[in-house]
């Protein structure tokens, strides 16, 4: 008998195929038929009827960080009520283990650092987090079986570091006996399941203390030697971070790439692959990696997000502005100083002088203040501001737009929120990134869905790319979106039976209304442990998903069930090999 029967469907299976009508039926958490409406004979415990309705496989977010929310919210939202079922963790060489079983401390330093670097709630990592675990089997133990979503989890160079190396692992580098347990280590991580290795070397990466990251501190022949340990297991991956990632790469970080690439003859993804056409030549020197790789027997995948992310910003806690060189040291002030500082007309001169520099790199696009939205406020001076354009304002103060966006901020005491409106939403950018994706080595993600809560909600991408395929620009056949969101980060992980709709294999379904399929506004939410803020997306015309033939979500709300796996290397995952 089987579990569960969907008649009707137009099945679009992940493959890129055209879509096809059928009934699909579940059994033993796999997809046991998929057959002509009205032939499947077997009598199934329950059925629905999905006739106009569109039947894909779950989307696998190649990019998140989910490691900690998972404890307090096993469904991981946002993201599973946009049809994600599976997801990977442990990125940008940030995981919460292993943790060294002689240094309580050490769990301190890493909710510390995960606050800061990764913009979670240090309240909700303390709160919400059982860190009852010392090794990363125990880690990925202590998940197993309490989530609504597939998780697969890289290990963090950073927790690597720490674990050997104790507080030298900011600033020193390791012994050669250090290497060998550095090594050991990881080997253990990757034997209990780990994807492989994650690192940053990228100069935006700071723990809780203000000092770069442990991995920033790795020299090239530490990374190396790490890359070739991920060969020796099954199933196994690279991420990597760089400074470069956010604008350009200098050369040397090209050769870094794919010298690991090459090394553990595995792919290596990175994110995220930012395209403007106001800066043409970035794509071309971003995929020189890729093309340099795969001649020297590796691959480079690069991450991008088919979707504008709205990210808000703020001159009161720490948010992308805080990386422009020059302007952390002023926007680290205590608040009345910081007030103080930015009304002064030549330190704002100076700060925007930085902000233009070639070394401020991508985060240039940031520094158009004029084109700036008032989000919330917080006093009776910035009342009716709310949604309004600074450049308008200013013009009817008689300011610049920097000063007057600081006026309005000091008035709140620096809380107001501020929505800085893209400038890469123009016809140009989007046929850009049209030609990109078509590129063997692009892949869509890079949400970070799990972090920046409170400053950015990339998780929605999947069912607003979507929409936007069938209803807006439709610059990618819905047969070819669902491949991209689907197979094709299914098979750059080597994941076992995932990604299409195929008999067989595990049912990750998801079941939309194609007129509707869509993302709601990002608001913010007081959900978190210790009640503190995220911003949240309502998925709009899902129907249903369905981890593992159990369903998680019908119509945006979760039933509670929790059928989802940890996905470990080897079992779960089969080798991607590049050479």
């Amino acid at each position: 008998m089987l579990d569960h029967l969907i008649e009707g469907a137009t099945v679009v299976d992940g493959t890129g195929a055209p879509s096809h009508t059928a009934d699909l039926g579940i059994r033993d958490g796999r997809i046991a038929i998929v057959a002509e409406p009205g032939t499947v004979t077997e009598e199934a415990r329950t059925s629905e009827d999905a006739r106009g309705l569109v039947l894909t496989p779950g989307f696998v977010d190649p990019h998140t960080h989910y490691d900690a929310q998972l404890f307090w919210d096993p469904y991981a939202t946002p993201s599973l009520n946009h049809g994600v079922t599976t997801v990977a963790g442990g990125n940008c060489g940030f995981t919460l283990a292993p943790l060294h079983p002689d240094r309580p401390e050490d769990a301190d330093y890493t909710r510390r650092m995960m606050s800061k670097v990764e913009g979670m709630s240090l309240v909700a990592l303390e709160e919400g987090a059982p860190w009852n675990w010392h090794t990363f089997g125990e880690y990925l133990d202590a998940l197993e079986g309490r989530t609504a979503v597939n998780a697969g989890f890289m290990v963090g160079h950073c927790a690597l570091r720490r674990h050997v190396m104790g507080a030298d692992a900011v600033g020193g580098q390791p012994t050669p006996d250090q290497m060998t347990q550095m090594l050991r280590l990881f080997h253990d991580a990757m034997d209990a399941g780990a994807w492989g290795l994650s690192t940053t070397q990228s100069s935006t990466h700071s723990d809780g203390d203000g000092k770069p990251v442990a991995s920033r501190h790795a020299r090239p022949g530490e990374l190396l030697a790490l890359s070739r340990a991920v060969a020796d297991h099954e199933g196994t991956q690279l991420e990597a971070i760089v400074a470069g990632c956010l604008d350009r790469f200098e050369d040397a970080e090209i050769d870094l790439l794919v010298e690991m690439s090459a090394a553990a003859g595995r792919p290596l993804n990175w994110n995220v692959l930012t395209i403007d056409a106001a800066v043409p030549e970035r794509v071309p020197r971003q995929l020189v990696p890729s093309e340099r790789a795969r001649k020297a027997g590796g691959r480079i995948v690069a991450l991008t997000m088919p979707i504008l992310t709205p990210m808000n910003m703020s001159l009161g806690t720490f948010c992308a502005l805080n990386l422009i060189p020059g302007w952390g040291e002023i926007l680290g002030l205590p608040v009345t100083k910081r007030i103080a500082a930015l009304r002064e007309a030549d330190v704002r001169a100076g700060m925007l002088r930085r902000a233009d520099s070639k070394e401020a790199g991508v985060f240039r696009r940031l520094t158009d203040f004029g084109r700036y939205v008032i989000g919330d406020t917080y006093s009776a001076a910035n009342e009716g501001l709310s949604g309004r354009v600074v450049r308008d304002i200013a013009a009817e103060r008689g300011q610049d737009a920097f000063h007057c966006l600081v006026e309005i901020c000091a008035n709140d005491a620096l809380r107001t929120v501020l929505w800085p409106m893209p400038t890469d939403n123009d016809p140009a950018s989007w046929t850009l990134r049209q030609e990109t994706w078509q590129h063997e080595d692009v892949l869509l993600g890079g949400s970070d869905a799990g972090a920046h809560l409170d400053r950015m909600c990339g998780a929605p991408y999947t069912t607003r790319f979507l929409g936007d395929c069938l209803r807006g620009r439709r610059l990618v056949g819905l047969e070819r979106a669902v491949q991209m969101l689907t197979d094709d980060p299914a098979r750059l992980f080597g994941l076992r039976e995932r990604g299409r709709i195929a008999e067989g294999y595990h049912a990750d379904l998801v079941l939309f209304d194609p007129e509707r399929i869509d993302a709601g506004p990002a608001t913010l939410v007081h959900d978190l442990p210790g009640d503190s803020p995220r911003l949240d997306s309502k998925a709009i015309g899902v129907v249903s998903v369905r981890v593992n033939g159990v369903e998680t979500i019908r119509d945006d709300v979760v039933t509670g069930a929790v059928p989802g796996t940890v996905l470990r290397s080897g079992r779960d995952t089969r080798t991607v090999s590049t050479r």
